[in-house]
């Protein structure tokens, strides 16, 4: 599970047999989700994390959704 970048409690990764979109996983406490960042940052679904974190993690995932994209096209090809 290569690790995008880890923020504030919060783990941005991808696991080793991604798939289109172009998506990232995130962990917090006890809960993960998982963003759409193709066209913008959508939230796709999400387990065990509070409405603050969700919101949370979807800002950090729009201020490093270059990255994130980058990192996709290293990992993925």
């Amino acid at each position: 599970m290569p690790t995008v970048f880890e923020k504030d409690g919060y783990r941005f990764f991808f696991y080793s047999n991604e798939h289109l979109p172009i998506h990232v996983h995130v962990r917090h406490a006890s809960g993960e989700a998982v963003f759409d960042v193709e066209d913008g940052v959508e939230l796709r679904e999400s387990q065990n994390m509070k409405m603050s974190e969700l919101k949370k993690a979807q800002n950090l995932a729009r201020d490093h959704r270059e990255l994130i994209v980058e990192k996709w096209h290293a990992h993925v090809g």
